[in-house]
């Protein structure tokens, strides 16, 4: 498997979940999770998925200044309904980095683990301004992030390469660039702009400072 050289240089995303620790599926319950493993889980690389790992990161990074984040202790709320536009895909990503998922997921061994009914969506679109919320659910902490890839525009001659992949009508060498140049912004998201507020609003809510 080879994937862009790019992703081993990524922000990593290291996380303890208590349940693995029980389990002993990581020793100290210690999880590390890097852009690869969302792009395995997504089927793809592109700017959603990448604002989605980094939105989360950002999200962590202020609830737990001091130590490793909790897996599975992160309620999560998405500001639009599942099936609008790319919420679904950024909700899966979330998922698999926070453990919290919708009313079909684990529910938990004796009272303790689980890891339904965390995530949630509006029923409306636009809800807080398109910000995703993370909240801690041991200290009520909580801060609410919002990606804006357009901080992060695509080549100017994107635009007709993305036609002619609609139209199911791309030759050979405008998928390559078009693959090439699609992964160049990708690559300028996670390692030059990763922590930049612009790309990654984080808003701190109750008990949170940035």
């Amino acid at each position: 498997m080879a994937f862009p050289k790019f992703f081993d240089d990524a922000p990593v995303i290291s996380l303890r979940d208590p349940l693995a620790d029980l389990l002993g599926a990581a020793e100290g319950g210690v999880i590390e999770y890097r852009y690869a493993d969302v792009v395995r889980l997504a089927g793809h690389s592109c700017p959603t998925v990448a604002g989605a790992y980094l939105s989360v990161r950002a999200a962590l990074n202020v609830l737990y200044p001091n130590s490793l984040p909790e897996r599975g202790a992160i309620r999560v709320h998405m500001p639009a309904p599942e099936t609008e536009g790319t919420i679904g895909v950024v909700a899966q990503v979330i998922t698999m980095l926070t453990g919290a998922t919708a009313q079909g997921g684990f529910k938990g061994i004796g009272g303790r683990f689980a890891r339904n009914g965390l995530l949630s969506f509006a029923k409306n679109s636009g809800e807080n301004d398109g910000a995703v919320r993370f909240e801690r659910i041991d200290t009520g902490a909580a801060v609410t992030v919002k990606f804006d890839a357009n901080q992060i525009p695509p080549h100017e001659s994107q635009r007709e390469r993305m036609l002619a992949v609609m139209h199911n009508r791309e030759t050979p060498e405008q998928q390559v660039e078009f693959a090439r140049l699609w992964q160049k912004r990708v690559r300028k998201m996670l390692l030059e702009h990763a922590d930049d507020p612009e790309l990654v609003r984080v808003l701190p809510l109750s008990g949170a400072k940035v």
